[in-house]
């Protein structure tokens, strides 16, 4: 279980663009594990420049926001959470 903070940022980022969460997870054929808003129980977020970047994440799949638009979901893996710059697992539009 996750602390209440933390879940309540996962459920407002999730349920605010799951619609777009949705078509990228489509896309990228990451439908089968972490579809559920509830398996999403870790988060991690950083400031660059001007925007706030968020990476949420099942122990299967990770989505990336740009301030609270998702922008790309990946296969989640534990390098992603340590590494100097956690969005270059990602494709982050221009």
């Amino acid at each position: 279980m996750t602390a209440p903070t933390v879940e309540a940022a996962i459920n407002d980022l999730m349920d605010r663009a799951w619609n777009v969460v949705y078509d990228l997870l489509s896309e990228r054929g990451l439908l089968g594990d972490g579809l559920d808003v509830e398996e999403y129980t870790g988060i991690h977020s950083w400031v660059d420049g001007l925007t706030r970047y968020t990476v949420v994440h099942s122990q299967a799949v990770a989505v990336l926001f740009a301030d609270t638009r998702p922008v790309d979901a990946v296969v989640f893996h534990h390098d992603l959470l340590g590494a100097d710059d956690p969005k270059a697992f990602f494709t982050v539009p221009g």
